[in-house]
């Protein structure tokens, strides 16, 4: 995922292909076992699940700055900024959200995730939001983005990170599985590691661009 995201832009392209297809592999087999009859149509949700959230963070992350006329050449640039704010906010996150959950949780957070409690929740948000700012502050080349901003990225990553988390296992709990795959034995497969990534970035794609 480093080396991915920090490298250059072919090897962004190259991780981001990967999650895709990745993604979109087990998808289509969790549909498979949730209805046979309606596969197709459950398959074209894949579209706004996986497909769009990958588009938004290759959009996030490429850019292309346009030059006059008279030199006929457009430079399109790799700025990893953003996609590494929404990867180390979810890693972040669900980090913290287990450690908190595991000292001092006791008050379940949903019927969907069982393990999840309400103080490892709002602890893992908290200190998310905690790092990322601090990040933004002292990271040079952060600070062409205001403080302020990479607060409320960090707050939709914790946020919508953990709907997304939910989302993705009440897919599974209704095709009656554990894991979306078997891609990292003991941690299942990608879609089981990027759920939160993929409804996150719909809404941090959506506040870069209406308010950054």
């Amino acid at each position: 995922m480093l080396v991915g995201l920090l490298w250059n832009l072919w090897s962004f392209l190259i991780l981001f292909t990967i999650i895709h297809f990745g993604c979109w592999y087990e998808f289509v087999k969790l549909m498979w076992k949730i209805g046979k009859s309606r596969f197709l149509l459950y398959s074209v949700l894949g579209l706004i699940y996986i497909t769009l959230p990958v588009l938004m963070i290759l959009d996030l992350g490429i850019l292309v700055r346009i030059h006059t006329v008279n030199d006929g050449v457009n430079d399109i640039i790799y700025e990893p900024l953003i996609p590494c704010a929404i990867i180390f906010s979810i890693w972040i996150n669900d980090t913290m959200a287990y450690i908190v959950g595991s000292l001092i949780g006791k008050t379940p957070f949903s019927k969907i995730s069982p393990k999840k409690t309400w103080e490892g929740t709002i602890g893992g948000a908290l200190l998310c939001i905690v790092v990322i700012a601090l990040l933004g502050y002292l990271i040079p080349a952060a600070k062409v983005i205001a403080v302020k901003h990479w607060i409320v990225i960090a707050a939709i990553c914790a946020v919508f990170g953990t709907m997304g988390d939910l989302l993705e296992s009440k897919i599974k709990r209704i095709a009656g599985v554990k894991d979306s795959g078997s891609f990292m034995p003991g941690h299942g497969g990608f879609l089981d590691r990027f759920d939160s990534f993929l409804v996150a970035t719909i809404f941090v794609w959506l506040y870069v661009n209406l308010f950054v």
